[in-house]
């Protein structure tokens, strides 16, 4: 049993037409640490984190957060 859970906040900025810049100043973090959320390289994701990014972006958790199944 596994699995893992994606990122796909880099696909919701694009349909929203917003900048890693921009979604940094409104989330009131680093454009370095929202890179490595919006490239998948980050282990744990802070709710108060997600939280402000979906109200940035003004979209649910589901619409950046996937389950992948393993492939066995």
């Amino acid at each position: 049993m596994g699995g893992r859970i994606v990122l796909r906040l880099d696909r919701m900025m694009v349909e929203r037409g917003r900048s890693l810049n921009w979604l940094a100043d409104q989330v009131g973090i680093t454009n370095v640490n929202l890179s490595k959320i919006k490239n998948n390289r980050v282990s744990a994701i802070r709710f108060t984190t997600l939280a402000a990014i979906c109200e940035a972006l003004d979209c649910q958790p589901g619409d950046i957060l996937e389950y992948e199944p393993d492939e066995d």
